[in-house]
């Protein structure tokens, strides 16, 4: 097995991080041989290369995320290497020469020429580049971009669930998204710490070395007996190369560390991002080639250094006029604009539009005003999101099938205080709401007026009035009903999708609730579909049911239902009609409760007998009536209909099976209220009270 394989067995076991661990304290603790400190120190030194390549070849900052760990890791590492070295370069540093390791006395010697003044100049240089410039900026950088950071954490919040109600995005990528905001706040909040690592680490490199310098003096002329400038010489020498090992891998991760948090986060590396936005603007390196140039032919400069630097400048900006101009010749076959390679997509984009190009329709939409942002937002306390979602679970419950989401986004087009329903792209209903109001709603018995906007209630077209918050308890004295902007909406929206339920209902709403009958009842389902129904007539006959308001949450008897009769007749209003049959004691409960008698209205036998004759002369039951016989009859009914609801009783109407289809589509909207049943649908424990006789 080889050292890889070895190592990458230790990693994957997750025994790295406590061996590196119990290394650096092997290393502070027991004395190291100058060949295992040439060992480490080279390690050292290839690991803060890693991590700076590592920095530089990343495309995001959160693509690095392990880096405020690595920093303590490798500090750490470097700090304990500090320890050993300086061990042994104050018990052998009398001997001179590799007496703490050759890699030390390289640096000692070869990088500094011999000389230590020299070296501890250079040593002065590199420890002030380090503390002075890089760490500092690295720092103040770092604590900026945290704080920024966490500032914005509310509004990227925001953003995605804007982004989400409008169908933008789905829960999934919402839930990512969320992630790589705490992600990132994270991130900069753990390198804002890990900077004060870095530059602990540089003053500690310093005072280290001098310490060692002072100390190595003292035992070479005390305990050794050696002239003061040769202790000097050795000691000085083995702790400046102690101090530039450790130093250059110092600088390397404050270097990468000051890389990772000022780039900018993109789709590239950091030399991909140099090159296009620096050298990408061929302006710049033209007007750069001609100041070099003419600095070039002064007399005394060197003319030829200049000269070569001017002409390669030149070279790159001609390069990149050629490109422009390339990318601004017309496509020969589609007649657009050339995109040169990395651009970004614009209007001149050759790419063949497709599918993507066209966005999906919303089932349920909601456009709002500026205004009116703060109901949707949970920062701001707004409560229309959480309201809706209510409506939605409510309306679920009552009708038996999922009501689709609703996709909230702002519309300029609008005026501030207004909101705009839609079903399927089409306008439902419009109206306006003021969010710093309350609407006061008169139900009818209010004792006076109030101050305030003069309105209707959008879903039940009562008078009403926008009041300001502090009149809430006078409204509510005088009879009024009072709610918020909210609830208003919420209410509204309710309203607007109970009346239009058989539209939110499709073959894939239908599909799932067949599956769900079928996990209890499967044999039942494969009765009903495709051997006996198609879907599309089960379909229709669910819509059937959710337009006349009748819950379809008992799937089990619809289905028996429609097993039963489907093999008679296909005929959708006739299958609508058994299956109203079969829901007719939860019909009646869901009029009149579980009261014994149940009031009803019926039609004249003369008047019966001319409906009949109506509907035998059309073609189906949307036959028309005759102008006259209509107008007297809707009078009579709205009449009936209205004493009855002055009474607190429902209104309901009793008519043959023949005619109910007919009668219930001539009063759905006329007079709304009216219940059209058929004597079939009546069970034969209900007593019947007649309070009306129409046609008489």
């Amino acid at each position: 097995m080889n050292l890889t394989a070895i190592l990458g067995s230790v990693v994957r076991s997750g025994l790295g991080a406590p061996l590196l661990m119990v290394l650096i304290l092997m290393m502070v603790v027991i004395p190291l041989p100058p060949f295992v400190l040439d060992v480490l120190f080279t390690f050292n030194i290839a690991l803060s290369l890693v991590v700076l390549l590592a920095t530089i070849y990343s495309q995001r900052p959160l693509d690095f995320s392990v880096f405020p760990t690595v920093i303590l890791v490798t500090t750490l590492l470097r700090l304990g290497l500090n320890v050993a070295s300086t061990r042994v370069v104050l018990l052998n540093g009398h001997a001179g020469g590799d007496a703490a390791g050759k890699v030390i006395e390289a640096f000692g010697h070869f990088v500094v020429g011999g000389n230590y003044a020299i070296g501890i100049v250079v040593f002065a240089i590199l420890t002030i580049i380090n503390f002075m410039v890089v760490t500092k900026g690295a720092g103040r950088v770092s604590e900026v971009s945290a704080r920024f950071t966490l500032d914005a954490m509310p509004g990227k919040q925001m953003a995605i669930d804007a982004d989400l109600n409008a169908g933008v995005i789905d829960q999934a990528e919402a839930k990512q998204r969320r992630a790589e905001v705490v992600q990132e706040a994270d991130f900069y909040g753990s390198m804002d710490g890990a900077s004060k690592f870095v530059r602990g680490d540089a003053i500690a490199g310093l005072l280290i070395t001098f310490i060692n310098v002072f100390g190595g003096i003292i035992i070479g002329v005390a305990q050794h007996n050696l002239p003061f400038a040769e202790a000097a010489q050795f000691y000085t020498l083995l702790t400046i190369g102690d101090g530039l090992v450790a130093q250059i891998p110092s600088l390397l991760l404050s270097t990468a560390s000051a890389i990772l948090v000022t780039r900018a986060s993109g789709a590239q590396d950091i030399g991909q991002q140099v090159t296009k936005q620096l050298f990408g603007s061929p302006q710049a390196l033209g007007v750069t080639a001609a100041i070099i140039g003419m600095m070039g032919v002064i007399p005394g400069m060197p003319n030829l250094v200049f000269l070569s630097l001017s002409a390669g400048a030149g070279y790159l900006a001609w390069r990149g006029y050629q490109r422009e101009e390339t990318s601004a010749l017309p496509d020969a076959e589609g007649g657009g604009t050339a995109t040169p390679p990395g651009a970004p997509e614009s209007a001149a984009d050759t790419r063949e539009v497709g599918w993507d190009d066209v966005p999906p329709l919303d089932t349920i939409g909601m456009e709002v005003g500026y205004r009116l942002i703060a109901l949707v937002d949970r920062n701001q306390n707004g409560q229309l999101l959480s309201r809706i979602k209510g409506v939605r679970k409510k309306l679920s419950q009552e009708l038996g099938f999922l009501i689709p989401p609703v996709h909230i986004r702002d519309n300029l087009d609008l005026s501030p205080t207004a909101y705009r329903i839609t079903l399927l792209g089409v306008t439902a209903a419009e109206a306006e709401a003021f969010p710093d109001r309350q609407l006061a709603i008169n139900p009818g018995q209010a004792q006076s007026n109030l101050p305030g906007i003069a309105t209707q209630d959008p879903a039940f077209k009562l008078p009403a009035v926008w009041i300001e918050p502090n009149l809430r308890e006078q409204a509510q004295t005088l009879g009024y009903t009072v709610v918020d902007a909210s609830t208003v909406i919420a209410t509204h929206l309710n309203q607007i999708l109970l009346s239009h339920a058989h539209e939110l209902l499709g073959h894939e709403e239908t599909q799932q609730l067949l599956d769900r009958l079928a996990n209890a009842m499967p044999r039942l389902v494969q009765d009903l579909v495709p051997k006996t129904l198609t879907l599309r007539v089960v379909v229709r006959v669910l819509q059937n049911l959710l337009l006349e308001q009748i819950p379809i949450r008992d799937m089990r008897t619809i289905a028996e239902t429609l097993a039963e009769h489907g093999a008679r007749s296909q005929d959708p209003d006739i299958l609508t009609a058994a299956v109203r049959g079969a829901l007719g004691r939860m019909i009646i409960q869901s009029i009149n409760g579980l009261e014994e008698e149940l009031p009803v209205i019926t039609l004249a036998g003369e008047l019966e007998q001319i409906l009949l004759r109506t509907l035998q002369t059309g073609r189906d039951e949307q036959a028309p009536l005759e102008p006259g016989l209509a107008e007297r009859l809707h009078k009579a009914l709205l009449d009936t209909a209205q004493k009855q609801e002055l009474v607190g009783q429902p209104a309901v109407l009793l008519v043959p099976d023949a005619i109910r289809v007919m009668l219930a589509r001539f009063t759905r909207h006329g007079i709304p209220g009216l219940q059209v049943l058929a004597f079939s649908e009546i069970p034969e424990d209900k007593k019947l009270k007649v309070i009306a006789t129409v046609g008489k």
